[in-house]
């Protein structure tokens, strides 16, 4: 604003010296007719009122309006300086943090690579271990249905043999009569039962 105000002051100040120097000239007679080359060669008395206007002018403009002038191009231009420094910082600064993030990026994503790359061995170690006490679980049930079935298998052994005894003892006292004892005839009958299933056993 104050640069405006100044700009008018030059300005106006300029106009009056200028109204003041025409004042100052001895005017020549207008109804004197020019033509031709008169009208682009100033004549003496025009020329040196105008020269010393102009030169009033240049010295008013030199000291007052020039530097002011001056000063608003340097301003000017040392702003747009500073805008291009902060934009080339700006850049400079978004290129880092792009950098920052990118380098954020790929370490998360190691991160999670990990993350994952745990979680499979963890599943496949527990997967192991549960087939492992499947497989031991499994072992342990056929075992103890084995020992369950040898077992029954020989508890039914007995069985049978103390039956096949019994009745073979019958058979033998019904056969031979009673000239042996129920003792006798039972030691006889176990001793051929035993002479029987032997082979077989084998």
């Amino acid at each position: 604003m104050n640069s405006k105000m100044n700009r008018l002051r030059v300005v106006g100040g300029a106009s009056v010296a200028a109204l003041a120097a025409s004042a100052l000239v001895p005017t020549t007679a207008l109804a004197a007719s020019t033509s031709g080359a008169d009208l682009l060669i100033p004549k003496p008395a025009e020329f040196i009122p105008a020269l010393v206007a102009f030169v009033i002018i240049w010295v008013i403009m030199a000291k007052v309006a020039w530097p002011s002038v001056l000063g608003m191009m340097d301003k000017r231009q040392q702003k747009i300086k500073d805008d291009l420094d902060a934009a080339a910082e700006s850049k400079v600064k978004a290129a880092e943090e792009a950098k920052e993030y990118e380098a954020k990026l790929l370490s998360a994503q190691k991160e999670a690579d990990a993350i994952v790359a745990q979680a499979k061995k963890e599943a496949e170690e527990e997967r192991s271990q549960i087939l492992a006490k499947a497989q031991t679980d499994a072992s342990d049930i056929v075992a103890k249905a084995r020992g369950v079935v040898d077992s029954e298998r020989k508890k039914a052994m007995i069985e049978l043999s103390s039956s096949v005894v019994d009745l073979s003892v019958d058979i033998a006292g019904k056969i031979i009569g009673n000239d042996m004892s129920d003792e006798e005839q039972r030691k006889l009958a176990e001793k051929y039962l035993a002479e029987v299933s032997t082979p077989n056993e084998r």
